[in-house]
């Protein structure tokens, strides 16, 4: 699974808006990874940011 998936699960999992700092202790990710990952689903309109700083999926 890469870092794109496993962040869109984390986001489901947790059901609320997450920051990319909650997504890497959820995850065990590198944060660096998290941030790309993050900046690649945005392009994609996989992810929505509902609350400042915090995304959810765009499901």
């Amino acid at each position: 699974m890469d870092a794109k998936e496993q962040v869109l699960q984390a986001m489901r999992e947790a059901g609320k808006p997450l920051s990319a700092g909650d997504v890497a202790k959820a995850t065990g990710i590198d944060r660096k990874e998290i941030d790309k990952a993050f900046a690649e689903l945005k392009k994609e309109n996989a992810i929505i940011s509902p609350v400042r700083c915090k995304w959810a999926p765009a499901e």
